[in-house]
């Protein structure tokens, strides 16, 4: 089984405020908090990530 490649946003910023992305693994993306590399990760189908991330870019920003 491949591991997953680790990434961080590029929107993340020097607080501590990161989030990480694997997307090399087939059929699923995975998103979790850089601080707390082995808790829980979010699992999205590439379909509902590319939504997802298309709908934040969408959202205002305050």
């Amino acid at each position: 089984m491949r591991q997953p490649q680790w990434y961080k946003s590029s929107r993340s910023d020097n607080a501590g405020n990161c989030v990480e992305v694997a997307g090399n693994l087939p059929g699923v993306v995975l998103v979790r908090d850089s601080k707390d590399p082995s808790g829980p990760a979010l699992t999205f189908t590439p379909e509902a990530w590319r939504s997802l991330v298309t709908h934040l870019h969408r959202a205002p920003v305050d």
